[in-house]
């Protein structure tokens, strides 16, 4: 692996940075975060420009639109947007960073050609509907049934955390096709077009006052069969191919804002006073932002190394999921630091006395969310030590007797 850039990739930054240094300006600020079709508006129409200068999905065949670019200037690309504070992909999420390259690995010539392209070109929008009440964080715990009749099949159930749902065209939908099979054999990856009939919306406002989520009901929704992605009963493996671009490079945008949040807390400490005292003068804080800035680099490290994986085999790595765990602990040390050197005002949803409260206050509630998005902790552990180091699976509880044994002895 060589992390260093070559001279046509600082070429390809150069010409990025140039045109970004012009559009972003007169692209506009953001709409309210409570206007949702003047979210998606906003940020379908940023994902046009990008389409339309050839910068969106610029590592997918040009045949889909793309710019049939390497993962590495993909890698430039991320860094560069959040440079210039670019719109970021907003509610394209779903649609253009695992929803369309799962299309592209495992699905048929017939949806490449109806949903990439559209997906690209910022004309379609994507939710996920994996989530399940029930499920929690075993996802393939997931109730939800769809049982053939014909042509079509025909679903039931509950989904949560549905992203994106209540301005979304198409739903990346997980159901279970033969509650008979062992629960990781009998479920399908469906396409599932949000206007049809029996599918109920219903938002879920977040402790920020977001609605980015909702809870998806479904009642005899009936989805032709030609919208499965991969073979019947197969969807386990299809939805962790999903799963690997999500936790793989689905952050890297991310993960460069958190080095301009690094510049943040080091603006804020140097204007903190006590006693004419700035709280940039205490060594402890200067080492511990020290210690994170190096993270941050090993991080964005990993994700490189990610890339190189994925350059090999066409879809990102096991060792995804370490960098999501990676970023995760990482993101929440950043942000618990920030509260923290705040003090008092890290209480305020509002900014106090010029200090940003309501950035650090915003971000550090996202970075409690971000364990449990994409994949709880405890589930990447999981893959980590079994599926990257080769650990034995946890022992399971031993099934209970459905003989009578005689009664246990009271306790005291």
């Amino acid at each position: 692996m060589d992390l260093r850039y070559t001279a046509e990739e600082q070429a390809f930054r150069n010409q990025l940075a140039a045109w970004l240094a012009s559009e972003v300006p007169a692209h506009g600020p953001p709409p309210p975060s409570d206007d949702w079709e003047a979210r998606r508006a906003y940020d379908t129409a940023w994902q046009r420009k990008l389409f339309d200068a050839g910068y969106a999905g610029i590592n997918w065949p040009k045949e889909y639109g793309g710019r049939d670019a390497t993962l590495i200037e993909q890698l430039i690309y991320f860094e560069e947007i959040a440079k210039a504070n670019a719109p970021y992909v907003g509610v394209n999420f779903v649609g253009v960073l695992h929803g369309g390259p799962t299309i592209m690995a495992e699905g048929t010539d017939a949806q490449k050609a109806a949903h990439i392209r559209n997906i690209l070109a910022g004309d379609e929008v994507w939710c996920q509907g994996f989530s399940e009440p029930v499920a929690g964080s075993d996802l393939a715990g997931l109730q939800t049934r769809a049982e053939r009749d014909g042509d079509v099949y025909v679903v039931n159930g509950h989904k949560i955390w549905t992203s994106f749902a209540q301005v979304a065209d198409f739903c990346e939908l997980l159901v279970r096709t033969d509650p008979e099979a062992p629960k990781h054999r009998g479920i399908s990856w469906l396409i599932m077009p949000m206007d049809l009939e029996g599918i109920d919306i219903r938002p879920l406002p977040t402790i920020e006052g977001e609605g980015e989520f909702s809870e998806v009901f479904l009642e005899d929704v009936r989805i032709p069969v030609e919208n499965r992605v991969g073979e019947e009963n197969d969807g386990w493996r299809v939805t962790n191919v999903t799963l690997r671009f999500e936790r793989g490079t689905a952050f890297a945008s991310d993960m460069i804002h958190l080095q301009a949040f690094v510049q943040d807390l080091i603006r804020t400490a140097r204007s903190i006073t006590s006693h004419g005292v700035t709280a940039w003068e205490d060594r402890a804080l200067r080492r511990e932002i020290g210690h994170l800035s190096g993270q941050l680099e090993s991080l964005w490290a990993m994700v490189k190394l990610s890339v190189c994986e994925a350059k090999k085999t066409g879809v990102p790595g096991l060792g995804s999921s370490a960098v999501k765990l990676y970023y995760t602990e990482v993101y929440q040390q950043l942000t618990e630091l920030g509260v923290r050197l705040l003090g008092r005002a890290g209480l305020s949803r509002s900014d106090v006395a010029d200090l940003p409260s309501s950035l650090f206050l915003s971000r550090h509630f996202n970075a409690i969310s971000i364990a449990i998005a994409a994949g709880t902790s405890q589930i990447q552990k999981n893959i980590i030590g079994e599926r990257v180091l080769g650990l034995p699976k946890e022992p399971r509880p031993a099934a209970r007797s459905h003989h009578r044994s005689a009664p246990e002895p009271a306790r005291s």
